[in-house]
């Protein structure tokens, strides 16, 4: 999608703050005991009282109106019994629709006092998102969020998921353009202005590949490493990257 008029940005901005504040409050009610399917009836609610649908569920189907994954299992994990410990790595991915647009987002975290090499882990995790957004400005080149990310991941001696990309958004959950790497690549796409995509690295500690497990659905790291993702929805602009995926 590209804006090129104030409704689509109001449109996209309102069901951006809906994610957020779907995923904050998600985060915050996040406890040892509960379970993945008690959270996720959590981030329903909250998308059901804005009026917005889950988009994994209308989009793909998908048997959980979030991903959520836990420790050993890195993106699309599907919500159910499986019960949410102490010191658990948690990624959660909050995408829906209202009205026609989408917005897409997600972070990792820990639950409680937790590892420090985890702790690290996601504070530079958060930092490779924020780095990949500040790439992004018309004109500019689509390979520079994914040559930033990778510069600072190989600084720090993580690897990335090179076969996870950020893509296209606004009037589908995934639109043109397509992949956008988070990793090193010599893509000689430009950024047109209004462009509005996701930038959504998973930096590990080892991993560079996802693999589908056993569900058709749930990720892992090969090599199984932990591994961390952060995303925010955001629209390109003259002066740099807007980000609609703020809570509000």
């Amino acid at each position: 999608m590209t804006i090129t008029q104030q409704d689509d940005l109001d449109g996209l901005q309102a069901i951006g703050r809906i994610v957020a504040n779907t995923l904050q409050a998600m985060q915050q009610a996040a406890e040892p005991g509960m379970t993945t399917a008690e959270l996720d009836a959590i981030g329903r609610a909250c998308l059901e009282r804005e009026g917005a649908q889950s988009a994994p569920q209308s989009v793909y189907d998908f048997p959980g109106a979030t991903c959520i994954s836990v420790n050993d299992e890195i993106a699309h994990g599907i919500p159910g019994s499986r019960v949410i410990a102490l010191g658990d790595l948690v990624n959660i991915d909050v995408s829906a629709s209202k009205q026609g647009y989408f917005a897409d987002t997600g972070a990792s975290f820990q639950i409680g006092p937790g590892r420090p090499v985890l702790d690290r882990l996601c504070r530079d995790g958060k930092r490779a998102m924020q780095i990949g957004i500040a790439q992004v400005a018309a004109g500019k080149p689509l390979s520079g969020i994914g040559n930033a990310i990778g510069r600072f991941a190989a600084d720090r001696g993580y690897t990335l998921i090179r076969n996870l990309a950020s893509h296209g958004v606004g009037r589908s959950l995934h639109e043109e353009p397509g992949e956008i790497a988070t990793w090193p690549n010599r893509d000689r796409r430009r950024i047109q202005k209004g462009l509005v995509l996701t930038v959504e690295p998973f930096l590990s500690v080892g991993g560079h590949w996802a693999e589908t497990g056993a569900d058709g659905w749930t990720l892992y790291a090969d090599p199984c490493a932990p591994c961390v993702q952060y995303e925010h929805t955001i629209v390109a602009t003259e002066r740099g990257a807007l980000v609609v995926t703020m809570p509000g």
